[in-house]
């Protein structure tokens, strides 16, 4: 939680200084954690070729160019604009070009034409990122401690929101390279392929009664995960890992994606309609399958946890194994306790690794490796409060059609994800990296 010291001698209450519970000011530290996000991802995409910076393969995915103009036009439109009335943009029209959907920062280009933006070009939207950069850099030295008690929260929201664009900037990128016919490779997988220790999976019950979930306060949380409440569980067990290639090929191999009665009628019309018979990704060869990394493509490890699967196959599958998804409440109630460790970004596998290589305990991988779906409606919690003005649009106005999966990813940063983050998406995206993990009534 943050606190407050006054400056010996400081009689103007406007004026304390602000310092984090290790001591630490946090004009130091969010100065250092927006350089360390900011050089992160310039390494993310210094393995891409320029062409590479520009492609949208499909709506839901953006060039990873506009990628990193929007996270510099984030802080153009909720800092620099605000702390200094004088602020010039490189070009006014990137406030147009770059804007997501935030209504009230004004009018936007459409998203599903990112990709035919050819100017600016790659080197002008380093220069604007540059351009951001020095100008975020004066702030964090010249603020006063009135300016910066104002923005620094916007600050702290636009780092955490770079490190959503990172995760996007992998993923946007796999789903680009495999429209590649040539397959091109991102990175070579320096990342740990993991264990070849085959982890066994067992059932870990939980008491039922009253249980608190949500963000307490203390450290960074996003609006949609406050206020903290109670809510009543029934006993219930959980995975203790997430569901394996291996078992999902058993899924695959009893006709899974044949058999209508296992399926939500919304997904059974998917699958009817665009063949999907295996997670995305995936390509049969002989008898075997393979299947598109960022490091090319490969046999399908029997290991791995199961990826990019969605919401319909998650709980098709469940079905099948007699089991159900947990609710977002069992999935945090779970993860008490466990560490926030695991194969992230930071690994430079950018892919899941085999349970065997993800640490000890009757629960592993529920950070990192796949995000785990919930059976869980992605919904405001009791006295939920959005935030004042364009930034109240973050989160709230999307809480509709969608599921809520929790943990992270290969693709996610360690200092990003926490027990109480919701993350979410409607129930037939596949291009994340997104799993599974069981669970069941304990009777």
């Amino acid at each position: 939680m943050e606190a407050k010291t006054k400056i010996r001698g400081q009689e103007n209450p406007e004026e304390e200084k602000r310092y984090d519970d290790a001591g630490i000011p946090e004009r130091d530290r969010l100065t250092e954690s927006y350089r360390r996000v900011r050089d992160f991802s310039l390494f993310l995409s210094a393995p891409l070729e320029t062409e590479d910076f520009v492609i949208q393969s499909m709506p839901d995915a953006s060039p990873t160019k506009w990628h990193l103009a929007h996270t510099s036009w984030f802080f153009e439109t909720f800092v620099l604009s605000k702390a200094d009335k004088k602020y010039k943009s490189p070009s006014p029209q990137y406030a147009y070009l770059f804007n997501s959907y935030y209504l009230q920062a004004g009018e936007r280009h459409l998203r599903p034409k990112r990709g035919l933006i050819s100017r600016p070009t790659v080197r002008e939207t380093f220069d604007y990122r540059r351009h951001v950069d020095e100008h975020m850099m004066r702030f964090f030295t010249g603020a006063s401690e009135k300016e910066w008690k104002e923005l620094a929260p916007s600050i702290e929201i636009g780092i955490h929101h770079e490190q959503q664009h990172q995760e996007l900037i992998v993923t946007d990128i796999k789903h680009v390279f495999s429209e590649n016919p040539l397959r091109p490779v991102y990175r070579g997988g320096e990342g740990s392929r993991g264990s070849r220790t085959k982890a066994g999976n067992e059932w870990v019950p939980f008491d039922g009664g009253i249980h608190t979930i949500g963000h307490e306060g203390g450290g960074f949380g996003y609006d949609n995960e406050y206020p903290s409440h109670k809510v009543y569980l029934e006993p219930f067990r959980i995975n203790s890992r997430p569901v394996t290639n291996r078992e999902y090929m058993e899924f695959m191999e009893d006709g899974g994606y044949e058999n209508g009665a296992l399926w939500l009628s919304e997904g059974w019309a998917r699958i009817q309609s665009t063949g999907w018979n295996s997670p995305f990704y995936w390509e049969r060869d002989g008898e075997g399958w393979r299947y598109f990394t960022l490091s090319g493509m490969r046999d399908v490890d029997p290991d791995e946890p199961v990826c990019h699967v969605s919401y319909f196959e998650a709980d098709a599958f469940a079905r099948w194994a007699g089991a159900r998804l947990p609710t977002e409440a069992e999935w945090e109630v779970a993860a008490a306790g466990v560490p926030v460790e695991g194969n992230f970004v930071e690994e430079k596998a950018f892919h899941p690794v085999p349970a065997g290589a993800s640490g000890e305990g009757p629960l592993i991988q529920m950070y990192g490796d796949v995000w785990e779906w919930t059976q869980s409606a992605y919904a405001s919690y009791p006295g939920f409060k959005t935030l004042p003005g364009a930034l109240g649009e973050y989160n709230g106005k999307f809480m509709c059609n969608q599921f809520v999966l929790r943990g992270g990813s290969c693709a996610t940063s360690e200092t990003h994800i926490r027990k109480t983050y919701r993350n979410f998406f409607p129930p037939d995206a596949r291009w994340q990296f997104m799993g599974i993990r069981l669970a069941s009534d304990d009777v």
